[in-house]
Formats: structure tokens, C-alpha cells, sequence
């Protein structure tokens, strides 16, 4: 009996990716189609090419190259090399996390600036060189002090 084949229409529409993305996985060698209609170009793919694509789908996600998932879906990649990457990958998505924290913490300390400033209240009245002045007081939080002089000496 012969295996049921599913049309790439069908597979793109139930991960919720476009035919274009399915064939740029196929250009690149990662997920060849079962079969290719001659006469329609339809693609057809197999249960386990399906499977295969939610990996793919599942390791993009995860911040891998469509390169690295190649080599890893095509066996080009033993188990430590992969725990490896692993690794890497992990730690990357660490930088993210920390580097997302440095953003809520700079967020929240405007939002204490904005809090404590009466100017701030008032900004929609202020001219735009009072409002920039203002901004530059509140949003950059980093070395005002710094910042204030440099600013000054500028503007002498």
C-alpha cells in the first residue's frame, strides 16, 4: 500500500507557514519533497518529511540557522557537537534575557524620573528645546551628570 502524501499547501497551512518558506527549505536541501507532480508542480511530502519540518520549525524557533539545521537534521552532526551547540545557544538566549532585564530596569528608572518631575507633567506645554532638555534629563539615565557639563560647554 502506498504511503499518503501530503501537498505542500496542505503542510504550510497546518504549521502556519507560507509555500514560499517550505520552498526555500527545499532549495536549501533541507526538506525535498516525496514527490513532484510533473504536470501540476505540486509537491507532495510524507508523514515522516512532515515530522521533519516541525523540527526545522522547532529549532528556527530556537534560533538556529537554516545551515546549522541542515547539518543537524541531514546526521552531519554527532551528539556532542550538538550538545555543544546547545550550549551556545543557551547562553545566547541568557545574553537576550539579560540584556531585556537592562532594558526594564532603565524603564523603570524613567518611569521614577517621570514620577518625581514636575517639569514632566507639564511636557506637552513645554517648547521643544525645554522637552529635549527634559528628555535627555529623564531618559538618559546613564551618566547625566556627565552628560549635563558636556551639554553645557556645547552650548557656550
Amino acid at each position: 500500500m502506498e504511503e499518503p502524501l501530503m501537498r505542500i499547501g496542505e503542510i504550510a497551512a497546518f504549521f502556519n507557514v507560507s509555500v514560499k518558506a517550505i520552498r526555500i527549505y527545499e532549495k536549501k536541501g533541507i526538506l525535498v519533497p516525496a514527490k513532484i507532480d510533473n504536470d501540476t508542480g505540486y509537491r507532495y511530502y510524507t508523514a515522516d518529511q512532515v515530522q521533519t519540518l516541525n523540527a526545522l520549525l522547532e529549532l528556527k524557533t530556537l534560533g538556529f540557522s537554516l545551515s546549522e539545521i541542515k547539518n543537524i537534521i541531514s546526521g552531519g552532526i554527532n551528539n556532542k557537537e550538538f550538545m555543544a551547540v546547545l550550549v551556545q545557544k543557551r547562553l545566547a538566549w541568557k545574553d537576550v534575557i539579560s540584556s531585556a532585564e537592562n532594558k526594564i530596569d532603565a524603564i523603570d528608572k524613567i518611569i521614577e524620573c517621570m514620577a518625581k518631575s514636575k517639569e514632566a507633567t507639564k511636557m506637552h506645554e513645554l517648547t521643544d528645546e525645554q522637552r529635549a532638555w527634559l528628555l535627555v534629563k529623564i531618559v538618559c539615565v546613564e551618566d547625566l551628570h556627565g552628560q549635563s557639563i558636556l551639554s553645557e560647554a556645547l552650548w557656550l
